[in-house]
């Protein structure tokens, strides 16, 4: 066995054996950022699924929120009978599952029938663009910041209340404090060490500003290894606070006060670890190819929104004074820009402040790899750093609605370029079926305007 928690199939098909593992969980993450997927015999996994897959309906990249198919998508309809993909497990992510007993747990590729990948997957996205920064002899590693908010209530019992009248964890602004946050600590050390268990690197934990919010950080590494890890920590975080009869929300704004983010770190280094981002004798430090990365990444902010904020809710967050961006500005360690340049060698790196807890992080990095190398293979030139308060500084801003993205996305030449129609038009409806359902519904807002005062 390699890295603790990390299973080849030679220890699995060992641990089957001994009757440690009986239950293999092969999944992938969906459109809306879920661990998907099926629960399989641990013998059946190793005798035939590890090799050849196993199938699951199509319409699992083709639903809302509520699991409701919805119309649409050219890849998925009742015209179409709704036939299946196949999930080919990448047996570089089997791992164990520390808080499910005899669990493990592979990540898998989504393909159709005839062996064509699933073009519209989200870790389908994430490889394409991989692939693009190979043929450059790149390598991008990424770690990503998400934090959420923790309740007293148990799941259940949040749904049975409307998630309204919930009890926060703590009762008071907890950034960096240890008293308040100690409360917590058993929830959190299960979360950390379940996550160490299953091959993650866990850097440690610490409070942040809202009421029962922390944020649990890991170790940078290959851009999809992050993605995966994070898919499969965002999932576990909520069985284990399940199991200790809590509840935690990812979502980006849950009331009124700070909402929840996920900075998202992004370095690229030469495939032959050659750190390409620095440069002593450059501006700041950056190297010529970096500064040209982060002029694509500020160029095209705003027509890749859709893909670092994709909710109604994403939008509340864009905060001025906030910690969250609202101005499509870079800034040298300056938490006030949408785009921040920390680190110095190999740690080098931008980090982007735009998505939310909610964000599916496989699109987010596709559009971070995306709109950086649309400034390499541009050579674009990096404007000034924004200095003091970009909130007040008069740059442009990021997108203020779901609907504004939609519209900056859809027109967007670029987008369509690095990820394909199939794929872009695939994302455009779900946003305008998000949109549709969210113009439809009545909010209590709405009642405790207008019930007796209108």
């Amino acid at each position: 066995m390699g890295t603790w928690g990390m299973l080849s199939k030679a220890d699995l098909e060992e641990q089957v054996a001994a009757g440690v593992v009986d239950t293999v969980i092969v999944a992938f993450c969906d459109m809306q950022g879920r661990l998907t997927g099926k629960r399989i015999s641990a013998r059946l996994f190793v005798e035939d699924v590890a090799e050849h897959g196993a199938e699951c309906c199509n319409y699992l990249l083709a639903v809302d929120v509520d699991m409701n198919t919805v119309d649409g998508y050219a890849i998925s309809s009742w015209d179409t009978g709704y036939g299946d993909m196949v999930m080919t497990p990448d047996l570089s992510t089997l791992r164990t599952v520390p808080w499910l007993p005899g669990t493990a747990l592979v990540m898998a590729d989504l393909s159709w029938t005839d062996g064509k990948p699933v073009q519209q997957a989200p870790r389908s996205i994430l490889n394409r663009q991989l692939d693009r920064l190979a043929e450059h002899g790149l390598v991008a590693y990424v770690a990503t910041e998400l934090e959420f908010m923790m309740f007293e209530d148990s799941f259940r019992t949040a749904w049975q209340a409307g998630y309204r009248g919930l009890t926060a964890a703590t009762d008071y602004n907890i950034d960096y404090a240890m008293h308040a946050s100690t409360r917590m600590e058993p929830v959190l050390r299960d979360i950390r060490l379940g996550m160490e268990g299953a091959g993650m690197y866990c850097e440690g934990v610490k409070g942040e500003c809202n009421l029962g919010q922390q944020e649990i950080g890991f170790r940078y590494d290959h851009a999809r290894v992050t993605c995966d890890n994070h898919t499969i920590y965002k999932n576990g975080a909520k069985e284990i606070a399940d199991q200790h009869g809590k509840s935690l929300t990812f979502m980006a704004k849950y009331d009124e006060r700070e909402g929840n983010s996920c900075h998202i770190h992004i370095s690229l280094r030469g495939d032959d670890g050659s750190a390409v981002f620095a440069d002593s004798a450059g501006e700041s430090g950056m190297s010529a190819m970096f500064r040209s990365f982060v002029a694509g990444l500020l160029a095209t902010l705003r027509e890749m929104t859709l893909f670092y904020a994709p909710n109604i809710n994403s939008y509340k967050r864009y905060v001025d004074g906030s910690f969250a961006p609202t101005a499509v500005a870079w800034g040298m360690d300056n938490r006030t820009c949408a785009l921040r340049v920390v680190g110095s060698g190999h740690g080098m790196r931008v980090e982007c402040r735009a998505p939310g807890g909610d964000v599916n992080q496989y699109l987010a990095v596709s559009a971070l790899i995306a709109g950086g190398l649309h400034g390499i293979e541009n050579r674009l030139d990096l404007p000034e750093a924004a200095v003091g308060n970009a909130y007040t500084g008069g740059a442009e801003r990021l997108p203020t609605t779901l609907a504004e993205a939609v519209q900056l996305f859809d027109g967007s030449q670029i987008a369509r370029d690095a990820f394909g129609d199939e794929v872009v038009d695939h994302y455009l409806n779900a946003a305008r079926v998000e949109l549709r359902a969210f113009n439809s519904a009545v909010t209590d807002w709405e009642r405790v305007r207008g019930f007796e005062r209108l």
